[in-house]
């Protein structure tokens, strides 16, 4: 039984380019998808957050149209709602990465205002990669790797090869233009390597330890890479 430490955004504001405030959170499904694959084999999930506040899921990713209908919809918000990990979280400062045999962030555009610049969230994933612990990062999630900077002022997963929320993906979502800066872009400028596959269609990227996955549709092949790693 492995201990799956998952690292999650605490913000439910997203700042955008003209200082106004868009609602935010996790992305509900990019949580829920792996955390039910996880437990269903048998580990255990510890949620930090940033201060250790519960951490918020945006409103949208709960809505019936989000989720393919209102039967999965409901599904979705059900867990959210009732897993008890969600609602009882631990400090990311008081994260002993010793006690925990992976790690994994998942999406929104959270991540984008808090994990992205988080220096306790950096430290867990900078010693999880350089370790060799799985880590596994989805859509927004890969955010929070900007913060993931060595000593010598390199970032930690620069060379890796991995996938995100892709430019593409949020000028169709319509986010693109008042953003502050673009996902994909701020990877690349740290070295990392972005593959980019289809926008909206399932889309993982593996390499070495670290498992990513473009968007909300990459959440469950992500979760079954991740747990090949743990087997």
């Amino acid at each position: 039984m492995a201990k799956i430490l998952f690292v999650m955004t605490g913000a439910d504001q997203w700042t955008l380019a003209d200082g106004s405030k868009h609602g935010t959170g996790f992305w509900a499904d990019e949580a829920v998808v792996p955390y039910e694959a996880f437990k269903a084999a048998g580990h255990t999930v510890t949620v930090a957050t940033p201060g250790g506040v519960v951490p918020p899921a945006d409103p949208v990713s709960l809505s019936d149209g989000a989720n393919g209908g209102p039967e999965a919809a409901a599904k979705v918000r059900h867990v959210v709602e009732t897993a008890v990990e969600f609602h009882t979280p631990v400090a990311l400062a008081a994260v002993r990465l010793d006690d925990f045999d992976a790690v994994y962030v998942p999406g929104g555009h959270g991540p984008m205002e808090d994990l992205a610049v988080d220096a306790d969230s950096g430290r867990i994933l900078t010693r999880a990669v350089e370790s060799g612990l799985p880590v596994g990062v989805v859509c927004h999630g890969p955010a929070a790797l900007l913060a993931a900077v060595k000593e010598d002022g390199t970032n930690a997963f620069a060379g890796y090869r991995i996938t995100a929320f892709t430019n593409t993906e949020e000028q169709l979502a319509g986010s693109a233009a008042n953003a502050r800066w673009l996902l994909q872009d701020r990877l690349t400028e740290a070295g990392l390597k972005v593959e980019v596959g289809e926008p909206w269609a399932p889309h993982v990227e593996v390499d070495r330890n670290v498992v990513t996955g473009q968007n909300p549709a990459s959440s469950g092949p992500l979760a079954a890479e991740l747990l090949k790693k743990l087997s």
